[in-house]
């Protein structure tokens, strides 16, 4: 009996000894899980592009992909204005996207159930400002891939001129002096009255309020006291919170439009008859000093028949309207477009669809296709400050965005209600410079109409 259990305890020793020797045979060729090898057994992943001018260019990314590699990424693409349409048909057959695209907080909404957490992901990590991200009870769930910026643009070689009057009212040297609603103000009345000697029409551009040109008030303007409302009182941009505003800031919002509409190329009269186009091309061709909008008016500055305005005076002043502590506010710099992953693939796939993204944002193949194919401004800080489009304007939006002293306004108009909210918005501000309507009454509209159009979307 002895020499039984003898023999039972050497052969259970010489099992344990082999399955220890085999757990740790299994731990060493475990492949790191910062390299593509842990994603042998993953052959492909699917990404839907929101961009169908770029297709192409997304392909011969995904080739480049699979030959570094060895991972196939099929790139499929929606066409124009059929993005939502398209996911929602995918999601359901056995060919949904690893990758796709939420619109802001409120596509979070629409797709939380398919959205995978990002927060350990080395994309998110090397993400600029974390506070773009689509966030929801402290947890991310979609990634800026482009970012874009928005303020009012300047002519430099105007504003110089302008200090270098012997005449003028102000003690203004320098544009760097201009970091509050007051200081703008002040700058622009008076260039206004010094608008012959400057060789200007007005100092800002014509304020296009025509029905269907008149986003850059009732959507990007807006942008700016909603943004600050929402901060004071904590909102949650994906929680009920934002079916209802107070529009706080309204009289914030009225004290920069009517410095737009008072000091302008062009009389309130015949703002209902002006489009975006003719208001880029008064700034282009030298008549206005200033004009609001985005980097993207770049190509509508310097394709201008006309235009006088040199590429090193383009310039970007942020938004100020008189709100406290505005003297480090920045642009206006955030997206429509952010990544998701989907949570339903296996892990493996969600984890090279991650490692897909990084490599993407992260390696100099992948950055060049990024800023010289795709045009985009990365919001990474794996890209140096001189892999940025080649644009003034863009240039302008990484300087503010590398610039710690400035706080920048993330864009929170993806959340307004609806379409029917802006045009009654806009509506509203084309017969407050008619006349026919006070700011009270245009503060009353915002206020009803985001509830009862945040009521019907439910």
């Amino acid at each position: 009996m002895k020499t039984l259990k003898k023999i039972l305890s050497v052969f259970l020793s010489i099992l344990v000894i082999g399955f220890v020797f085999t757990a740790c045979k299994g731990n060493e060729d475990k492949p790191n899980n910062n390299t593509n090898t842990n994603n042998a057994a993953v052959k492909s992943i699917r990404y839907l592009n929101f961009k169908p001018e770029i297709a192409d260019k997304y392909q011969e990314v995904a080739d480049e992909y699979e030959k570094e590699t060895g991972i196939k990424v099929i790139v499929e693409t929606a066409a124009n204005n059929t993005y939502e349409q398209t996911l929602t048909a995918k999601m359901a057959t056995d060919e949904a996207p690893t990758i796709f695209q939420i619109n802001g907080p409120k596509g979070y909404i629409n797709w939380k159930d398919y959205c995978a957490e990002l927060s350990g992901t080395e994309i998110y990590k090397h993400l600029n400002d974390k506070n773009m991200a689509v966030t929801s009870e402290g947890k991310v769930y979609g990634i800026p891939y482009v970012v874009e910026g928005y303020g009012i643009i300047y002519n430099s070689a105007i504003t110089d001129k302008y200090f270098a009057l012997d005449n003028k009212a102000t003690k203004f040297s320098s544009m760097d002096e201009i970091n509050s609603f007051s200081a703008l103000k002040e700058l622009a009345e008076d260039m206004q009255k010094n608008k012959e000697a400057l060789g200007i029409d007005g100092v800002f551009s014509s304020t296009s309020l025509k029905a269907g040109e008149d986003w850059r008030w009732q959507t990007h303007l807006a942008n700016v006291p909603i943004y600050y409302e929402f901060k004071k009182n904590n909102v949650d941009l994906t929680s009920d919170a934002i079916d209802k505003i107070s529009f706080e800031y309204a009289e914030n919002f009225k004290n920069i439009f009517d410095l737009y509409t008072e000091n302008s190329v062009s009389d309130k009269k015949d703002l209902g008859k002006k489009i975006v186009d003719e208001s880029m091309a008064e700034f282009a061709q030298g008549k206005s000093a200033m004009v609001q909008n985005g980097n993207w008016a770049w190509s509508q500055i310097s394709d201008i028949s006309g235009n006088t305005v040199e590429e090193s005076n383009i310039k970007f002043l942020p938004i100020y309207t008189g709100i406290d502590g505005e003297e480090n506010q920045g642009l206006c710099i955030g997206t429509e477009n952010f990544l998701a992953i989907n949570s339903k693939a296996s892990e493996a796939e969600q984890k090279a669809a991650a490692d897909f993204l990084y490599w993407l944002y992260s390696s100099d193949k992948g950055k060049s296709y990024v800023v010289n194919d795709f045009g985009f401004i990365a919001p990474f800080d794996t890209f140096k400050e001189e892999e940025t489009p080649n644009d003034p304007l863009a240039k302008e939006v990484v300087r503010y965005m590398n610039d710690d002293k400035y706080t920048n306004i993330p864009w929170q108009f993806t959340v307004f209600p609806s379409l029917n909210f802006k045009e009654d918005f806009g509506s509203a501000l084309l017969q407050y410079v008619q006349g026919t309507k006070s700011f009270d009454d245009v503060k009353s509209t915002v206020v009803s109409k985001w509830e009862t159009e945040s009521s019907m979307a439910k």
